[in-house]
Order: C-alpha cells, then sequence, then structure tokens
C-alpha cells in the first residue's frame, strides 16, 4: 500500500514538473501581416479594383442620368408606344446598374479572400516553425477575442515571427 501511494506522488511530481516545463507563446498576427509587403501590395491591388468598378459604376449612372432627362424632356405630343420604349430601356439600364455593383461586391470580397488567403498561410506556416523551433507546446492568437493571456507565462513570438518571414 505504502508503495501505491509512494508511486502515486511520484507520478503526480513528475506531471508536475512537465507541466511547468510547457512553454507557452502568444502572437499578434495582426501587427505581422500588416508589416508583410505582400499586404501592402494586396491592399494596394485590392483599391485599384474598387477605384476601377467605381469608375465603371459612375459611367454607367451618368449615361442612365443622361437617359432620363432626355427622357424627361420628351414632348407631351409623343407617341405613347415611344415612351413606353424609354421607359423600358432606362428600367433595364437601373437593373444593369445595380446587377454590376452586386458583382463588383462580389469579385471584391473574392479577391480580396483570396489574397489574404495566401497571406495568412504565410504567417501561420511561420508560427508553426517558430512553435516547432522553441518547443512551444500552444501560441495563441491576442486579438483573437481571448479574454485573458499572461504575458508573463507565456512568450510573446510575434518579433521571432516577423523575423522568420524576413520583416522588421
Amino acid at each position: 500500500m505504502k508503495k501505491l501511494i509512494i508511486c502515486a506522488i511520484c507520478a503526480i511530481c513528475g506531471f508536475t514538473t512537465a507541466n511547468a516545463q510547457a512553454k507557452f507563446g502568444h502572437v499578434n498576427t495582426q501587427e505581422i501581416i500588416q508589416a508583410m509587403p505582400e499586404y501592402t501590395k494586396a491592399k494596394s491591388d485590392i483599391d485599384a479594383l474598387q477605384a476601377q468598378y467605381e469608375a465603371d459604376l459612375k459611367s454607367m449612372q451618368d449615361e442612365l442620368q443622361k437617359k432620363s432627362d432626355e427622357f424627361d424632356k420628351l414632348p407631351a405630343t409623343t407617341p405613347d408606344n415611344i415612351k413606353q420604349r424609354k421607359q423600358q430601356e432606362l428600367q433595364e439600364m437601373y437593373q444593369k446598374i445595380q446587377q454590376s455593383y452586386q458583382d463588383n461586391q462580389q469579385a471584391l470580397q473574392k479577391a480580396s479572400s483570396e489574397k489574404m488567403q495566401e497571406i495568412t498561410t504565410k504567417v501561420l506556416d511561420a508560427i508553426k516553425a517558430v512553435g516547432q523551433a522553441g518547443g512551444y507546446v500552444y501560441i495563441m492568437e491576442m486579438g483573437a477575442g481571448i479574454p485573458y493571456i499572461s504575458t508573463t507565462l507565456s512568450t510573446d513570438v510575434t518579433a521571432q515571427v516577423k523575423l522568420k518571414l524576413g520583416l522588421k
């Protein structure tokens, strides 16, 4: 019986010692991502694409406004069939603008997601490499809505991940 108790105490001490040696880290991926040249390029590409879409929509809206003004200036003696055809054209242009807007928003979202996925994958691979090289059990994201991370019991590996990615 004494041997069983002694074995249990030794096992508990062994687990405690193993836990005391576990390394935990934390990282700020937003800081890392924003420091990456890929992020800056992706952001400028998305901004340029958005500006292009906005210019295209503005051109379409100007054309619609011009046609609308022309319609409003039609003489009262204009036959109804011509008025109806012009109204139909205006309605079709308006629907085309709405559809273009929706398509543009989807295209922007898709382009942004694709570009950010590449960047995120690169950062996650660097975090994994730092974690494996440093013998970390767990590396937590600082901005992930985690209510508390002890910065005294956890090591900030943000600088190490930046170094792994070749950032300053």
